[in-house]
């Protein structure tokens, strides 16, 4: 029996999942949790196999959270499911720790498979994301300008190009609002870019921006 932590912050999606989950032979749901300080108490107290976790939550989320999941619990199976297309995010996360990337466009018998074939101890990419990790292993003078982002810098991106503003990135993030400032810096300095607005033409040119709500 495989038991599964389900993190997402809507309850829509939670009950959805666990639907979906408690007809699937050999799956069990053994908690739930809706932000990432709860993901963060639970991995420590334990009792489950797998985690199935959003990218994006209150507090501690996405990529810097994996990262705390995988260094707190080496052996515990992470598959990210995210409204996120895999070219925003599969590759950074699989090289986080996570064992694979499903978004929540995907069919549940598609889910049921990646999980257990991560809780077996596999790797799940799909064909994009497979392309993705191939295309990250060439030189990196091939590197368009968002590639070279680090983890936290690409985080902040996505939510400026969301239009979030600095002081909600970082009550969002749990950062001072001087640390997302000097990020967005770093962020327009990297891309060669002057404002915002320059980020917005680049993602929504480079299919970095979902046009769907959450």
């Amino acid at each position: 029996m495989t038991r599964i932590l389900i993190a997402d912050d809507h309850a829509i999606v939670r009950d959805g999942l666990r639907r979906i989950l408690d007809s699937a032979e050999g799956l069990e749901v053994a908690g739930e949790a809706v932000n990432g300080d709860e993901v963060m108490a639970r991995v420590r107290d334990g009792g489950f196999d797998l985690l199935l976790l959003d990218m994006s939550m209150p507090g501690k989320s996405g990529i810097e959270l994996i990262k705390w999941v995988k260094a707190t619990r080496p052996g515990l199976a992470v598959l990210v499911l995210s409204m996120h297309q895999e070219d925003q995010y599969a590759v950074r996360a699989i090289r986080a720790g996570a064992s694979g990337y499903v978004t929540k466009e995907a069919a549940s018998a598609l889910l049921v498979a990646a999980i257990r074939k991560v809780a077996e101890g596999g790797l799940y990419i799909s064909p994009g994301a497979a392309e993705q990790l191939a295309l990250n292993l060439r030189p990196h003078a091939t590197d368009l300008p968002h590639q070279t982002l680090s983890d936290r810098e690409y985080e902040v991106f996505g939510l400026l190009v969301a239009g979030t503003t600095v002081s909600d990135i970082a009550l969002r993030l749990h950062l001072s609002g001087k640390t997302v400032s000097t990020h967005k810096a770093r962020i327009l300095e990297k891309m060669g870019m002057d404002s915002v607005a320059d980020l917005v033409r680049y993602a929504m040119t480079h299919n970095l921006v979902d046009t769907r709500d959450e």
